[in-house]
């Protein structure tokens, strides 16, 4: 595991195409944080860096992802070019799309194309590709399969099962001394992890998507209202209290540390829950999420990163090389077998090493396939707006700050009023 972790420089550089440049050129790369992010990010940035000669400076940004959009919009409203390359979000390249250049011109057909086409398809802005695949997310159900081999139970197969599951076992662990064990953590805190969650709830009991397809609002329904306040239910009784503060860090450490018995997160936790110092390595599985009762459905919101190039770059087509290398399946791969960080080019799901690896990645395809969408494209540049109302009320509710039906009729009302300034 940790020599395909940790591939060779010798062997990533293999992949480069470009001759060495007359005068070497500094870069800065903005890579994300979360599990393994940012070593795997250095790794194969000195892996280009020393076959080039350049130079590449890595930026961490904020963790929370919704603090990152408004400072990269910021920045690059400001037309600033400290920054070259940008780690984004798949629900940012229309809202980024104008201060970034077309990677068509820098990167061939050939590797754009075998990526998965939704994703390409999702980062094309008016013919420009604004953003290269670099890995995709849905959500998934971490259990602990030793806990469930030890009252005989099986894996839930719906959300109240899951739920009564937790309890019982939370229930019979804490009489066995363990005080701190609790049943279900996930993502709680008032930022866009609530909205992926939430959106699970709700679509799972066919209870929409806030937003239709058609820009209709459709978050104040029956389903929705009952998603909600189920969810709002768990919190101090399977949940801990402070999971109205949790991120995807703090829903993993808590999990890692033996603490709970169901987590909801993105794939990349599953290299570290199985890390040679996780107190839960090899107790644990991941499927997808639960179904919402007997007639719903398994709803993951569907996630994932790309690498842009600024606009405002003072060296777009060394940055742009860089992100073709990125990209490529070589690093695609070791990131997939060392981090969990699930490929976007569609042949490397059939690779025995990645397989045998993340064994879940087998069953992830038609997941990520049936995958839930936030409602992007239909909202526009409203998207910010819509999910901050979206998460705020989810929150609201959560924390016992008035009912689901309360608040999903008041946001609502919110949304109708930004759908009126934006003309969605």
């Amino acid at each position: 595991m940790m020599m395909h972790a940790t591939l060779s420089a010798l062997f990533l550089g293999a992949l480069l195409a470009v001759s060495l440049p007359a005068a070497a050129v500094d870069l800065t790369i903005s890579c994300g944080t979360v599990g393994r992010e940012r070593e795997f990010c250095e790794q194969a940035t000195s892996a280009w860096a020393k076959e080039t000669g350049h130079h590449v400076t890595l930026a961490t940004p904020p963790q929370r992802t919704n603090e990152r959009f408004f400072q990269y919009l910021f920045d690059l409203g400001q037309g600033d070019s400290r920054i070259d390359v940008y780690q984004i979000d798949i629900i940012w390249t229309g809202l980024l799309a104008k201060h970034l250049v077309d990677l068509k011109q820098y990167i061939s057909q050939t590797d754009i194309e075998q990526n998965f086409p939704a994703i390409v398809a999702n980062n094309t802005v008016d013919g420009r590709l604004v953003g290269m695949p670099w890995f995709t997310d849905v959500g998934l159900m971490y259990y602990r399969k030793d806990l469930l081999e030890k009252y005989g139970l099986s894996v839930p197969q719906d959300w109240s099962e899951l739920i009564d599951i937790a309890l019982y076992i939370q229930t019979q662990e804490r009489k066995a001394g363990q005080s701190e064990m609790w049943g279900y953590v996930f993502q709680g805190a008032a930022y866009e992890g609530l909205s992926c969650n939430a959106l699970e709830w709700i679509a799972a009991y066919d209870g929409g998507t806030v937003v239709d397809k058609e820009g209709a609002i459709t978050i104040d329904n029956p389903q929705a209202n009952m998603a909600i306040a189920r969810a709002a239910s768990w919190v101090n009784t399977v949940a801990p209290p402070q999971v109205t503060s949790f991120n995807e860090e703090d829903a993993r450490q808590m999990f890692q540390s033996g603490n709970a018995v169901f987590m909801r997160n993105w794939p990349y936790a599953w290299a570290m829950l199985n890390a040679k110092d996780s107190p839960v390595a090899a107790k644990v599985g991941a499927l997808p999420l639960p179904r919402g009762g007997v007639k719903g459905i398994s709803a993951s919101v569907l996630g994932g990163w790309q690498l842009a190039v600024s606009k405002y770059s003072k060296n777009p087509e060394v940055a742009a090389d860089l992100v073709r290398y990125l990209t490529s399946e070589a690093v695609q791969k070791q990131r997939a077998i060392g981090g969990a960080y699930p490929p976007t080019i569609m042949r490397l799901y059939e690779d025995p090493e990645i397989l045998a690896a993340v064994p879940f990645l087998a069953t992830m395809r038609p997941a990520m396939e049936s995958a839930v969408a936030r409602p992007v494209p239909q909202t526009g540049t409203d998207y910010m707006a819509v999910t901050t109302y979206f998460w705020d009320a989810v929150h609201n509710v959560l924390q016992g700050q008035g009912t689901a039906a309360s608040n999903l009729k008041a946001l609502e009302d919110q949304l109708r009023h930004v759908k009126f300034r934006g003309g969605w």
